[in-house]
């Protein structure tokens, strides 16, 4: 139970509040002992040392850590005390970040089947030279695929919702696939234009 809950996501912020990351409570409780970082309560926006937030006294229902001398409330959303950058982070290329970029949807008919009635689909198929890239694969349902075959979208005349690309990086593709309540209060709309749900 301990192990889960240090493993739990929380948001980080740069010091002027832009989402820089997600990481582990674990990670996040050392940079606020080493007093890099400052816990920040979703419900008032106060920040708090280390010793501010220990003396907090969690509510029953809330997740907490438990020790010996204590009963620390799970922090959600952290900021930065000296990184004021907005780091270029990568999205790499993976089929579980191809369903997040196209929110689950075919690219083609716009249905949203489900996961398991979704396959990643080359624009410029695999037989005539596609390769898997972010610029050239896209979500279909099993019919529109099935229909498009080895053609093109033009060859189909099936146009494309949208034309695929590199997603941007955002919270919503960090390796933890939870995403927190609170962290609306700090991640604009656009940021969560993708639906995790699966």
């Amino acid at each position: 139970m301990v192990t889960s809950t240090l493993n739990r996501p929380t948001l980080v912020l740069n010091r002027s509040w832009q989402p820089v990351g997600v990481s582990t409570v674990a990670r996040t409780l050392i940079k606020v002992w080493n007093d890099s970082a400052r816990i920040v309560d979703p419900e008032s926006f106060l920040q708090h040392t280390w010793e501010e937030w220990a003396r907090l006294v969690p509510d029953e229902d809330e997740p907490v850590i438990r020790t010996q001398w204590l009963r620390l409330k799970v922090p959600e959303v952290v900021t930065l005390t000296r990184y004021n950058r907005t780091p270029r982070n990568v999205v790499a290329f993976s089929r579980r970040n191809v369903f997040k970029r196209d929110a689950y949807t075919c690219q083609y008919c716009g249905c949203r089947p489900g996961s398991e009635e979704l396959t990643i689909d080359h624009v410029l198929p695999k037989a005539q030279n596609g390769r898997s890239t972010w610029t050239n694969c896209v979500l279909a349902c099993v019919a529109c695929n099935h229909r498009k075959g080895n053609r093109t979208p033009q060859q189909a005349g099936m146009p494309l919702k949208r034309p695929p690309r590199r997603p941007v990086w955002s919270p919503a593709y960090a390796r933890h696939t939870v995403r927190l309540g609170s962290w609306s209060k700090f991640i604009s709309d656009a940021y969560w234009n993708l639906e995790l749900d699966e």
